[in-house]
């Protein structure tokens, strides 16, 4: 009988102490980022821009999708954080706040909304080279 209660008390304890994120989290130096800007984060890749179809949508931080607004999805980056994006090409910006997640198309590393898009002048090429940079969060 002793033998039978081991098991099962090692089973609860690990499925217990196991859990699953819905939305992934940027870490930094091992500790969820999950309130606190990542001041210094920069990151480089090609952006893209998503409108009508998602438009009144709810996005993953349960906004209504706004694609005539200054947001944007980012696979990791906390919901809130706000971001400047410059277009390399023709050198204009855009400050953003994360409000949902994705990009999911391979090689790019931001998803800007219409209004978003069209300050950086990229509504016709519908991608563009970017920089972002981690300026605040949605307290700031």
């Amino acid at each position: 009988m002793r033998r039978a209660v081991l098991p099962a008390a090692l089973y609860i304890f690990l499925i217990q102490g196991c859990s699953l994120v819905s939305s992934p989290a940027y870490v930094y130096r091992g500790v969820p980022a999950t309130v606190a800007v990542v001041s210094g984060f920069v990151q480089r890749g090609t952006a893209s821009w998503y409108g009508v179809p998602f438009h009144g949508r709810q996005t993953a931080s349960g906004e209504t999708y706004d694609m005539n607004g200054m947001t944007c999805a980012h696979r990791t980056l906390p919901f809130g954080t706000r971001l400047l994006v410059t277009n390399t090409g023709n050198g204009r910006t855009a400050t953003v706040r994360v409000t949902d997640r994705g990009p999911y198309v391979s090689g790019r590393i931001i998803d800007l909304s219409r209004g978003a898009a069209s300050s950086l002048g990229m509504l016709e090429t519908g991608t563009a080279q970017v920089e972002i940079r981690v300026v605040g969060n949605a307290g700031d």
